[in-house]
């Protein structure tokens, strides 16, 4: 039915509610014949026609004043798909509005009209007063189970396409849907229903045939074609295969969600709990596209690495632990002349340039960028994770600095490195929910202060002994500085000077 009602939306957009109308009748009318027929049959006459006649004429007036085509709120739909100025909020409202009163209409009118018809058609068959009442007993049941069968899935079901049209890809319908009655509870009602129809179709097929009476086995022959032509296209085309259609809409849409896609959105398309479903689905995938433009916004300001152990572990991991690392300070030399000589947009875009290389050369390498320092930036190797041989990946990562900046910037831009190993606290400190992981110790000064010599051996690397004494590979362009007197400490720290060997310059 899906495809019936996507064609009829697709020509008749303007006109939809006839064009539902239209779908109506060959539905119902085949269960009412059923019905009216099988009267005539009982009474014996052969007045089959005339009641063919009658009943046609009542599902036409009858389904009519269930859908109200053309006037009222289905007018409402109508106008939105002419292109009339109805905001697209009140359409959509319209349409669930419609939805109820259909309901209840097609159960009223079932009940009352085809209780009517079955009297009408009793009478045109002679039928005595006696029996008049018990067909329109009969009438009135199964007036009320055929309307109970499809009264909520074939009507969501006929409202889909004009649904998905007016609520689009935006998300003006997920506060509309109710859960009451449930889809369960709608499901259970068109089921007993379903049984009760067709059990008392059967039975009238039964007892007009006297060669049941003669041949029992044409009870399961009535019964199979019942099935076949009968009960299997209602029940299916009018309770389960529209609530199929949001469901596998529910299936693809998950799995387009776990493949990382959160662009696209369901349609809430359903007056029930399956519309409720929906809702709830398209707001967990707004939170996980937020939470993916947080994490990718965050990942921007923080190191990826840290990032992605705060979001999968949270911050508790970070309440200071002692660990070796080895540190690695760059600077840019003499930036505070250009600074005052060019624009801020000049001045930031140089530190981004030269950032740039900066912090993938390090994270390349293992490290983390732990912050900047104005034209300068520090990086560790051995936190927050763990790195064997921290103090090769930073010397590695010092090499390719210095190389892609005298690619880049021809020697107009200079950097100063310094290196050094040694025990620092690394951890979060900070405070009114402002937090900043951070290394605390010795080796952090120290590291700051041989980046400071470079100003004064002229190198643009230097290593600290301690740093060369944890190297796992020794360059071959080491040249010893000497020992030099470093501010705030009492000893002299012994430095070693880093160029590019013939490896790296090749390349």
């Amino acid at each position: 039915m899906h495809r019936i009602w996507q064609w009829a939306w697709d020509r008749y957009a303007t006109r939809y509610s006839w064009a539902i109308y239209g779908i109506c009748l060959p539905v119902l009318l085949p269960t009412y014949l059923l019905s009216t027929l099988g009267i005539v049959a009982l009474e014996e006459s052969g007045r089959f026609l005339f009641a063919a006649a009658i009943t046609v004429a009542a599902v036409l007036v009858l389904v009519y004043v269930m859908v109200i085509p053309g006037a009222g709120r289905s007018r409402v739909v109508d106008q939105w798909a002419a292109g009339s100025p109805i905001d697209g909020v009140k359409a959509l409202e319209t349409t669930y509005t419609w939805a109820r009163r259909v309901v209840a209409r097609s159960v009223v009118g079932g009940f009352f009209g085809v209780g009517v018809l079955a009297v009408v058609v009793g009478a045109i068959a002679g039928a005595a007063w006696s029996r008049l009442v018990q067909y329109g007993i009969l009438g009135a049941s199964m007036g009320t189970a055929v309307a109970l069968i499809g009264v909520h899935s074939f009507v969501e079901g006929a409202l889909r396409p004009a649904r998905v049209a007016i609520a689009g890809d935006t998300g003006i319908g997920d506060a509309l849907p109710r859960s009451r009655p449930s889809f369960a509870a709608w499901t259970s009602v068109s089921m007993l229903a379903a049984m009760f129809a067709f059990s008392a179709g059967g039975a009238i097929l039964a007892g007009v045939s006297d060669r049941v009476r003669e041949m029992p086995v044409l009870a399961v022959v009535i019964a199979g074609g019942l099935t076949v032509f009968f009960a299997v296209p209602s029940t299916v085309g009018a309770v389960f295969a529209p609530s199929l259609v949001p469901i596998r809409d529910l299936a693809e849409g998950t799995e387009r969600v776990g493949a990382g896609d959160y662009s696209g959105r369901l349609p809430v398309v359903q007056d029930d709990d399956l519309g409720a479903l929906a809702a709830s689905f398209n707001r967990m995938q707004a939170g996980l596209a937020e939470r993916q433009r947080l994490q990718a916004a965050f990942g921007t300001y923080v190191d990826p690495g840290l990032a992605a152990r705060l979001l999968e572990q949270g911050d508790d991991i970070f309440t200071g632990e002692r660990r070796e690392v080895t540190v690695l300070f760059v600077d840019i030399r003499d930036f505070t002349p250009f600074a005052e000589a060019n624009t801020a947009e000049d001045t930031v875009a140089r530190l981004n340039a030269v950032f740039e290389i900066v912090v993938p050369a390090v994270v390349d390498a293992g490290g983390h960028v732990n912050k900047f320092l104005g034209d300068g930036a520090l990086a560790v190797f051995g936190a927050p994770n763990d790195l064997a041989g921290h103090a090769d990946a930073a010397v590695g990562a010092a090499m390719v600095i210095d190389r892609l900046v005298g690619e880049r910037f021809g020697g107009v831009v200079r950097i100063g490195v310094g290196i050094n190993t040694g025990v620092v606290i690394a951890g979060t400190i900070g405070g009114g929910s402002k937090l900043e992981f951070t290394l605390i110790g010795d080796a952090v000064n120290v590291a700051a202060r041989v980046e400071q010599l470079t100003k004064t051996t002229g190198d643009t690397i230097l290593l600290t002994q301690r740093t060369v004494d944890a190297l796992v590979s020794r360059p071959t362009m080491l040249t010893d500085r000497g020992s030099h007197e470093l501010k705030g400490k009492s000893a002299a720290t012994q430095v070693f000077a880093l160029g590019q060997d013939t490896t790296e310059r090749s390349r």
